[in-house]
């Protein structure tokens, strides 16, 4: 009978547990909404990064807002895979490589590493040259010499400075997209087009129309987002006292995962309207006067300069460095932390560079490799060309594998996938698998 009552108590406690994981606690609430912002409002910045801006440009030139519905249709897959892996690094105390060198082999983990680290650094020399490229442009010099200075900057702030306190410049560096914003409504744009183009899609077998969509789709859910905001998750709960992995202490399980849905939706919320600014400006200026040809980033800003004046060309320059100075500590970090993990070092922004030195070296030698991509003559549309190949490589194989690893308990405890958020994740696991496939047949 005692062994019964037991049972009973047991089963009683684990129910409740369970009930109390999917119901948020008042705790959260009591925080500010800047406190509840973290990993995900950093990496959705991110995933606007140089690159990225270059990209949404091209969209919007060739294709007016007709490209709109992408990131409306983008928006709910990139929240789901993001806070899959938000969930993997909160739960577990470990980011994605860490727990692939746990419980994979390793003929699985270092084709990932290895990918990842090459695409990151192929991003990472593009977004270096433009963001010199816009500095050019705004007071002309020399752009090697910027490509340096941006480099050492940002390896200098994210290694020696206090851990919250970079964070917190991380934040504040994501204000920079708000430039895309001030153009768009500096600019003349048909808001009834946009909004009809938004929600009504359009779709077309041209394959210069289907590899937009591919190159979008590509750029928004991208592989180093999801390393970045499962080890930021492992980090903030590592440097927080109060704080552990969630298979220890699940009574922390409510108000963690509310925190990190909240944070994930607002990131990736304000990411994606950042991108369909970005296409709207595109569309208004670049695309209503015939130019529908953009490469890169310094191509988009001196186009808009005859057409839109030079107000919205130095708003326009300005936020390509601005989010640059987001976009590359996280593209390095990103690399330090997948290599890290994959080799068992001690990783962490949290720590010391006396504690951490490899992690911190790889921070180095990461954007010491992106400064030589811009110095050996490679282009820099063949960089981003080739960066966007290797992230479709990797971004659908590891999109099942994190997944089969959210879905398994032995790693995830009790706090495997609700349904729904296992259904949109597997949902946007197939999108990016198609697009890749898309991508290959469209060579």
């Amino acid at each position: 009978m005692a062994m019964k009552g037991w049972a009973r108590k047991r089963a009683h406690a684990t129910w409740a547990g369970r009930v109390e994981v999917s119901r948020p606690t008042s705790q959260p609430r009591r925080k500010g909404l800047l406190a509840l912002l973290g990993p995900g409002l950093i990496t959705g910045a991110s995933d606007d990064d140089p690159s990225g801006i270059a990209t949404y440009s091209q969209a919007g030139a060739q294709f007016g807002t007709a490209m709109c519905w992408v990131m409306l249709f983008c928006y709910p897959l990139m929240i789901a895979i993001q806070e899959i892996s938000a969930r993997i690094g909160r739960v577990t105390g470990r980011g994605i490589a860490g727990n692939l060198r746990q419980y994979y082999p390793r003929w699985l983990l270092w084709p990932f590493v290895v990918l990842l680290l090459g695409a990151n650094i192929a991003n990472l020399g593009a977004d270096l040259g433009a963001m010199a490229d816009a500095v050019h442009l705004l007071v002309g010099g020399p752009p090697h010499l910027y490509v340096v200075m941006f480099a050492f900057g940002c390896t200098l702030l994210e290694v020696f400075s206090r851990y919250d306190r970079y964070v917190n410049i991380l934040k504040w560096a994501s204000l920079s997209l708000l430039a895309y914003v001030a153009t768009a409504l500096v600019v003349g744009v048909d808001w009834l087009a946009v909004a009809h183009d938004s929600f009504v899609p359009s779709f077309s077998l041209k394959a210069e129309y289907v590899t937009t969509i591919v190159g979008v789709l590509g750029t928004t859910i991208t592989p180093y987002c999801f390393f970045w905001q499962s080890s930021q998750e492992a980090e903030d709960m590592r440097v927080d006292p109060t704080a552990q992995s969630l298979l220890g202490r699940p009574d922390q399980a409510p108000a963690a995962i509310h925190r990190i849905r909240i944070d994930t939706w607002i990131g990736m919320g304000y990411s994606n309207l950042i991108s369909l600014f970005i296409i709207v400006t595109a569309a208004a200026t670049l695309h209503a006067h015939g130019i529908t040809d953009i490469q890169t980033t310094a191509q988009a800003a001196e186009a808009l300069r005859p057409i839109a004046g030079a107000f919205t060309f130095y708003i326009f320059a300005a936020g390509i460095i601005g989010i640059g100075l987001l976009a590359i500590p996280v593209l390095a970090g990103s690399c330090a932390y997948v290599l890290g993990e994959a080799m068992g070092w001690t990783t962490g922004l949290g720590r010391s560079p006396a504690d951490a030195k490899p992690f911190y070296g790889a921070i180095a030698v990461a954007t010491l490799v992106g400064i030589g991509v811009n110095f050996v003559g490679v282009d820099p549309i063949k960089a981003l060309f080739w960066s966007a190949v290797l992230n479709g490589v990797v971004a659908a194989p590891l999109m099942m594998i994190i997944m089969l690893m959210a879905m398994q308990p032995r790693i995830m405890g009790r706090f495997i996938l609700p349904f729904p958020l296992w259904v949109m994740g597997w949902a946007s696991t197939l999108t990016i698998a198609a697009s890749v496939v898309v991508m290959f047949a469209m060579w």
